[in-house]
């Protein structure tokens, strides 16, 4: 295998800024297809322009929380002492804050300090490009140009070839891996992570974060942008099994959420069989007993929130019922002060913005109404902004 440079040069200063994230390391490809890195990795992870950068990433939409303004008050000084940390290995992540969601499932969530997401924003800046080229492209979560309704079209696409236009009957093998984020092994993650990255003090870095979550040397905090990431290195073992050795033409994975279109279910179920057995030998999970079946695809798949049918899509039940005991939940905290309107009413922009995406006029109508009965007489200040917009332009000769 071959190594990158591991020049010890580190310098303590904090004149080292880089400008583009995709420049910082030099990538070649050896014959057998391991990446190599000609660049300096660690010094550009831990260059001051890096860690600005991360800090500007790790504020957004968070720009008046109190802590952030605390940091800000010494932010040169704050991003040099995180630099100085991570070059002499003196960096040490604080305990996660954890606390428990209950909607649409039970889940722990856990929460960095913020200091933390900086260094955690610094590392995925460095690492992810070199990553990002191996990943297939139907890999959706947590990357740029994909997401969510990225991966719904995607897979209205799939369905709309492997049905021949609706005229033939296919199927989906609709499934999501057990317990996922508690089960990723560090052993595992690391070595896949050591296929691309040879770098001992990154390698440092990364067990440090992974350690923090303190829990027999498996499993990743639900929240953390590492997290996030590692998730889709851990899971990129699977796509490429299932496109090349399974050579599966109708394939998308979200996080741990994906499906397969096929118009054979015998062959589906093979692709269930050795999924299950590629998952236990390689990557130590199992997929969901539940939640993992082979589907008709005229009686509509569920995915992403939505149940998809041949020629419509509507909302789930569970993301239209999570979504009418939010709003009580939000009126409940709005009114003890712990809310602001504004942050209320961009949360349920959002939620119209997607459900948009299906055949929920209605729906949408009746959510509408059921808002504006629980927050009556209240204005967000985008919308005084929009009506002083629309007044301004008719206004204009």
């Amino acid at each position: 295998m071959l190594h990158a440079n591991n020049n010890h040069n580190n310098g303590l200063n904090g004149n080292n800024n880089i400008n583009n994230n995709a420049r910082f390391v030099g990538i070649g490809r050896a014959k057998a297809g391991i990446i190599i890195m000609t660049g300096e990795l660690w010094n550009a992870l831990c260059s001051y322009g890096n860690l600005e950068l991360a800090y500007k990433k790790a504020r957004k939409h968070k720009t008046l929380k109190p802590y952030i303004i605390e940091f800000e008050k010494n932010l040169r000084d704050n991003l040099l002492l995180l630099r100085t940390e991570l070059l002499l290995h003196l960096y040490r992540p604080q305990p996660l804050q954890t606390f428990i969601l209950r909607e649409p499932k039970t889940r722990e969530i856990s929460k960095s300090e913020f200091r933390d997401r900086v260094v955690h924003h610094a590392l995925c800046n460095a690492i992810e490009p070199i990553f990002e080229k191996s990943f297939i492209y139907d890999s959706y979560a947590n990357r740029k140009g994909k997401g969510t309704l990225k991966a719904l079209e995607r897979f209205e696409h799939f369905r709309s070839k492997a049905t021949r236009n609706n005229t033939k009957a296919a199927f989906a093998l609709k499934a999501d891996i057990r317990r996922y984020f508690e089960n990723v092994n560090h052993g595992t993650l690391l070595e896949i992570i050591k296929d691309r990255i040879s770098d001992e003090r990154v390698i440092w870095l990364i067990k440090t974060i992974l350690a923090n979550y303190g829990k027999n040397s498996k499993g990743m905090p639900l929240g953390n942008l590492t997290s996030q990431f590692f998730a889709n290195v851990y899971l990129n073992k699977l796509d490429w099994f299932v496109k090349q050795q399974l050579r599966a033409k109708y394939y998308i994975r979200y996080v741990d959420d994906f499906v397969i279109l096929h118009s054979s279910s015998e062959i589906l179920e093979h692709h269930k069989l050795k999924i299950e057995e590629f998952l236990s030998k390689n990557l130590k999970l199992r997929l969901h007993p539940d939640k993992s079946k082979i589907i008709a695809v005229n009686r509509g798949v569920g995915f992403l929130g939505f149940r998809v049918f041949n020629r419509h899509k509507l909302l789930g039940k569970s993301n239209v019922g999570k979504t009418r005991r939010k709003l009580v939940t939000l009126k409940a905290e709005f009114d003890s002060g712990k809310i602001s309107y504004d942050k209320i009413h961009s949360s349920f922009e959002g939620w119209l913005a997607y459900a948009r995406h299906g055949n929920t006029y209605r729906l949408r109508k009746r959510i509408i109404k059921k808002f504006e009965g629980l927050f009556t007489d209240r204005i967000a200040a985008v919308e005084i902004s929009r009506w002083l917009k629309n007044v301004s332009s008719i206004r204009k000769p």
